[in-house]
């Protein structure tokens, strides 16, 4: 399984955006994908960490993105995630 973690907050464009395009990536890809999105806006801690950076996209713990992914990037990442033991 690969675990998705995307840090975003309310009415967040470009949140919205990326969530969009991660689900159309899972959709195609046919792979056990988990997906966790977490609301800075609900934790101090975290909106100082991300707070300019967001949407962040986790892969399995790792940052991946933030900002923006392609659909084509992140289907290429979900493999190569998906090929390791």
């Amino acid at each position: 399984m690969i675990a998705l973690t995307i840090y975003s907050r309310p009415g967040c464009h470009l949140c919205e955006d990326m969530k969009a395009t991660i689900e159309r990536a899972i959709e195609r890809s046919a792979l056990d994908v988990r997906i966790e999105e977490i609301d800075i806006s609900t934790d101090a801690d975290l909106e100082a960490r991300y707070g300019t950076e967001i949407p962040v996209l986790l892969v399995n713990g790792t940052k991946a993105a933030k900002y923006r992914i392609s659909e084509f990037e992140l289907a290429r990442l979900l493999r190569s995630r998906a090929d390791q033991p």
